[in-house]
């Protein structure tokens, strides 16, 4: 795989982990989850959104070919 295309999908994988983010928002505000519960899920949103964000910095690290920049 090619960094530009490894980039790209983490990209698309970041904006779906924004999406939850607002869905974690409406379930809080609508009483679906628990204040205790919601924060848990938001901590492990904010996680994985730097994981995400580590991947897209460093792809080199995942096994990327660098020769196809």
């Amino acid at each position: 795989m090619y960094p530009r295309n490894f980039i790209s999908k983490l990209s698309g994988t970041d904006g779906e982990n924004s999406e939850t983010s607002v869905w974690l928002d409406y379930a809080f505000a609508c009483e679906y989850l628990d204040k205790k519960v919601y924060k848990e899920l938001c901590q492990e949103n904010i996680e994985i959104g730097k994981l995400i964000n580590y991947m897209i910095n460093n792809p080199a690290t995942f096994g990327v070919n660098e020769e196809g920049v």
